[in-house]
């Protein structure tokens, strides 16, 4: 029996190490695996080849479907003849496969960030719970007759976390690598007409211990499992280097077929440019290895911009037949190089390029999740993914934190994606100190479990064209295994003839092994500065911007940084969806889980697996509307607005504009008055002017460019018609709506705890003691819902980002201030007009006033003044006032950013302009309820009944909920999201309170019977930086002194002109 051990198997091979179990033993890491390989099936001809897909070869047979299964709480509970041929399944579950295990009712998903689900506190490395979860997988397969006299392989596309293979009662092998296939040879096994397959599987392993992946940690067969059929003489494995020579255009290939047998065949090989011509062929009599050359006059290149994959056609003839075997190649060329430009040291950047160029990689972070199977994606959902990434200019995706399944690759190759290929391998929980006992990246026993990973990694990604840099591990600390992790990567990549792809790891930091300083999380600042001041090698954040809830503030400040200087070339945003589970309450909600929802006093992190640009479900977060923006290949600039001139510029490297429309139109308060196109033929990384005819601009009202830049033709990824690039330019600015403010003399009176201002056809009244509005009555219709009128707002719901960075508890002087309290409220007459002021007294020696000057028409004006006072005072998250209107104003139009929901550091994505909606659908269903629905930059709201003219903008939030159902705090019937270290965790409410989140999801905000609609001055920005401590740059930050007099005017129908 063939076996992967340990530098430590002959001293661990003892009777004791003989007797225990695979998956707890760290000298077995594997047992019967073959060799990883690039993933293929053989076809019977040329035709099917060029024309069949994986699955549909003659020598594939999926397994997929229904099985049996047993589950155990523990290992040793399973049933001792589980695996045996004849054991008796009558009893036992029926399972879908793929899918996770504890997504179908067995066992307990956990989510953690960094620590082991099974070793919380004080892991000690490889030791293992004694009751360790299980199950057992089992189903019968026939092999068709027409494989007979080949070999017959099994693959195990991926599994966790201990995999146990019998088929028909006998051991075939043993896997603990879950994110790589694992094949098996098993014809030596089988046995006429049905056969019996058993795979069972641990929760947990030596293995477990590279797995602390930022997800969730779930069990069972996560990705295909089939079988194939392969002719004992012919292909075992390939290799193919395909780059450029240095003038780019000639392509030079290099193909390596590894032989499968001991006697002589004829191997040979065709490949077709992507016309289907035959550019270069060859054959020969080869025993274990066939070496083939060729070079490509004019070899189209392969970039994801434009994905030119030519045909490889490999074929090996034997006497009893001749089997063919497919894949795509692409031309591409890496290598570092010095800029033309300089840093301020007046040294040249150092930059990677790409066939030539110093690309930008605009990235995202992919983890495996779908929100009904767990870690198993189908082919549909990763198009969907690929498509809403195409649709908002990614470029690139990290693999995070371990390789993909095989059609993930093939649809990077075909889509375009450049691939950022990580091994599976993180050891996050040992945490980054380099002392003996501490991180599994400087312990020598641990280098051939690295090994292992990685070299699983690269054997099966190395020949995809997409792969475009390698990274041997994710947060695993540096030292002895990553040194010589990067030897082991750079012997196979690096030299000529090589590919000579980056290799990267983020824990490197400065150090010598990783070819590019790929940090984590850095602030616009850190990456202006490197920028600025230059770096000894490229700039590539691996992970950055963390889109956890409502987050992805100041992105595109940082991009402006990476577009100005040369050595910074992108990063990967963290990351793509939202790793919730679907589930429905007892009314048949629908809501999405994440940790801490499941089992009885579980390790949970909470909700920290939700920092997706998508929803669970792939609807995308208001946020992406930034990232289109900043990840664009197409800007614009103004040049001449006011005659409607603009620049055009190419960002991409390799394509010109001539597939693209540029579109502009000119609006009028929101609406098109007039349009063209402009078709142009930029080359890449040029600018052009053009002059769009704006024709000529009425007095008194609001004129903006809009441009955009849509696809003419179907793109890889993006049908014909697709908006990739969007901007706006004011061209005039216009007069606010006029309303009418004469009328009937209004009386001002007072009666009990009111002061009312009121005519025939008016009443407006203030609370004396809190300065609150009451009531606005207009023609005898109540606008104001069940009293509660205008009042002053400091406080928002918080947003992850607030928790990480303290926010909630050291600002709650703010939310205090937002209740009700006394206030110094006084009336008088100006004219036919009554003023209405209210003053509080704050904490802190602040002092805000609220001024109602009522007109005799019904319109009243609103103003606030802050005066700040001498005690240094927290930031403010939000300055300024809320209402409650009656459901029946759900419908509203506005003119201001939309149609997203956008703030004061997220709104460079979104456009000024007229847009009709409802606060219903303004409230966006974040994982965890939080602040949402906001809009900056706006002139006027309508909800028919009740205009709101801003004095000159404002901002708005106007949804059917209040603040305090998005408030986590508040919702006092759910728990603290408590981390549950140890089974006996205090868990303190008081520590808890405005520290931690509390477990609330979108069910748990109800639909009121009103609109909560708030108006601010301004609500400071979201940060996003990172969601645990970074806070929203200071020029988003509320401070009272910065504080300005604002204000708006509510016009009822009646008062308008």
């Amino acid at each position: 029996m063939k076996r992967t051990f340990t530098l430590l198997a002959a001293a661990l091979a003892t009777t004791a190490a003989a007797q225990k179990p695979y998956h707890r033993d760290l000298a077995v890491l594997e047992v019967n695996r073959e060799a990883p390989r690039t993933e293929f099936v053989e076809f019977a001809s040329r035709d099917e080849a060029l024309t069949r897909s994986f699955e549909q070869s003659d020598a594939y047979r999926s397994l997929d479907g229904v099985w049996k299964f047993r589950y155990a709480d523990d290992v040793r509970a399973l049933p001792a003849d589980a695996t045996a041929a004849d054991a008796d399944t009558s009893a036992w579950s029926d399972i879908r496969v793929p899918g996770n295990w504890e997504l179908q009712g067995h066992g307990t998903p956990i989510y953690v960030n960094t620590r082991y689900e099974y070793a919380t506190i004080d892991p000690a490395p490889p030791h293992l719970p004694e009751a360790i979860p299980a199950g057992v997988y089992r189903r019968t397969f026939t092999v068709p007759e027409a494989w007979a006299g080949r070999r017959i392989y099994l693959t195990i596309g991926g599994a966790k976390s201990g995999v146990y293979v019998y088929v028909n009662g006998r051991e075939a092998g043993y896997n603990e690598d879950s994110k790589n296939p694992a094949q098996y040879r098993i014809d030596p096994l089988l046995r006429p007409g049905e056969n019996t397959l058993a795979l069972k599987m641990t929760r947990w392993s030596t293995g477990s211990y590279l797995e602390a992946q930022d997800f969730w940690r779930i069990s069972g067969i996560e990705r295909t499992v089939y079988l194939s059929a392969e002719t004992p003489d012919a292909l075992r494995d390939f290799e193919v280097v395909s780059t450029l020579d240095d003038s780019y255009r000639t392509g030079l290939f290099t193909l390596k077929m590894f032989l499968a047998g001991d006697r002589e065949v004829e191997a040979g090989y065709e490949l077709l440019d992507p016309e289907g011509r035959t550019v270069a062929s060859g054959r020969q009599q080869a025993t274990d290895e066939a070496l083939f050359r060729a070079e490509i006059p004019d070899a189209a290149h392969w970039t994801a911009e434009t994905p030119h994959r030519y045909r490889l056609v490999m074929h090996v003839r034997t006497p009893e037949r001749t089997v063919y075997v497919p894949f795509s190649v692409g031309f591409r060329r890496f290598e570092f190089a010095d800029a033309a430009e300089r840093d301020a040291k007046g040294r040249p950047y150092r930059v990677l390029l790409v066939n030539g160029q110093p690309v930008k990689f605009k990235g995202v972070n992919l983890h495996e999740h779908d929100p009904r199977t767990g870690h198993y994606v189908d082919e549909e959902l990763l198009l969907r993914d690929m498509r809403l990434m195409k649709a908002h200019n990614v470029n690139a995706i990290r693999t995070c934190h371990y390789p993909q399944q095989r059609r993930f690759y093939e649809l990077c190759d075909s889509l375009g994606f450049y691939v950022y290929s990580e091994a599976n391998v993180e050891s996050h929980g040992m945490g980054y100190d380099l002392a003996a006992g501490r991180t599994l990246g400087n312990d020598r026993a641990w280098w051939p479990a690295h090994e292992t990973r990685l070299r699983n990694m690269y054997m099966r990604c190395r020949n995809y064209p997409s792969v475009s840099i390698f990274s041997p591990a994710n947060e695993s600390g540096n030292g002895y295994n990553f040194y010589k992790a990067y030897e082991w990567l750079e012997a196979r990549e690096k030299g000529e003839g090589r590919m000579n792809r980056p290799i990267c790891y983020e824990r490197a930091q400065w150090e010598w092994n990783t070819d590019m300083f790929v940090p984590m999380y850095p602030t616009a600042g850190m990456l202006e500065e490197w920028g600025r001041e230059g770096t000894d090698r490229p700039v590539v954040p691996c992970e950055y911007s963390h889109a956890m809830g409502n987050s992805n503030g100041s992105l595109w400040l940082q991009w402006q940084s990476i577009y100005k200087y040369p050595n910074l070339q992108g990063g990967f945003i963290w990351d793509w969806v939202d790793q919730g589970f679907e589930r429905r309450d007892a009314a048949g909600t629908l809501y999405w889980t994440y940790g801490g929802d499941y089992g009885d006093r579980e390790p949970s992190d909470g909700n920290f697996c939700c920092n997706g640009l998508v929803s669970p479900d792939r609807t995308p977060h208001p946020a992406m509307a930034e990232v289109r923006y900043a990840y664009a290949d197409i800007a614009f600039r103004p040049v001449g607005p006011a005659r409607g001139s603009f620049e055009v510029e190419n960002r991409f490297y390799f394509t010109s504009l001539d597939g693209y429309d540029i579109v502009y139109t000119v609006e009028a308060d929101g609406k098109a008055v007039r349009s063209g196109t402009v078709r142009l033929q930029t080359a890449p990384q040029q600018r052009e002017t053009v002059d769009a005819a704006v024709g000529k601009l009425k007095p008194g009202r609001n004129y903006y460019l809009r441009l955009r830049a849509v696809t003419r033709t179907d793109r890889p990824g993006l049908p014909a018609g697709t908006v990739v690039a969007e901007e706006q330019f004011p061209l005039q600015k216009g007069a606010l709506p006029a309303y009418e403010k004469e009328g009937e003399r209004l009386a001002l009176s007072t009666q009990g705890d009111r002061i009312e201002a009121a005519n025939d056809r008016v009443r407006f009244a203030v609370n004396r003691t809190t300065g609150a509005a009451l009531s606005y009555e207009i023609d005898g219709t109540e606008l104001f819902a069940d009293g509660f009128g205008v009042r002053p707002n400091f406080w928002r719901a918080p947003v992850d980002n607030d928790y990480g960075d303290g926010m909630p508890r050291r600002t709650q002087v703010w939310k205090e201030a937002s209740r009700d309290a006394d206030a110094e409220v006084t009336g008088r007459m100006e004219g036919d007009a009554a003023v209405i002021a209210a003053t509080r007294a704050l904490a802190g020696g602040n002092r805000v006033t609220t001024t109602y000057t009522v007109y005799p028409s019904g319109a009243v004006n609103v103003r606030m003044h802050f005066a700040p006072g001498e005690e240094p005072m927290p930031e403010m998250p939000r300055y300024g006032v809320r209402f409650r209107l009656p459901e029946r104003m759900d419908a509203f139009a506005y003119f201001g950013r939309g149609p997203e929901e956008n703030y004061w550091d997220r709104k460079a994505g979104t456009f000024v302009g007229r847009y009709e909606t409802s606060a219903r659908r303004e409230c966006f269903p974040y994982v965890r309820p939080q602040e949402t629905g906001h809009h900056c930059d706006t002139e006027w709201i309508d909800f028919g009944e009740l205009l709101i003219v801003a004095d000159s903008t404002m901002e708005f939030n106007a949804l059917r909920c209040t603040v305090e159902d998005l408030d986590g705090e508040q919702a006092v019937g759910r728990h603290y999201q408590w981390h549950n270290w140890t089974k006996s965790d205090s868990n303190e409410a008081d520590k808890a309170r405005n520290v931690m989140r509390r477990q609330t999801h979108v069910n748990d905000i109800p639909v009121r019977d009103f609109v909560e609609v708030c108006l601010d001055y301004r609500q400071m920005g979201l940060g996003g930086y990172d969601s645990w401590g970074k806070r929203p740059e200071e020029s988003v930050t509320l401070r009272t002194g910065k504080l300005r007099d604002w204000g708006f005017t509510l016009v009822p129908k009646r008062a308008r002109k």
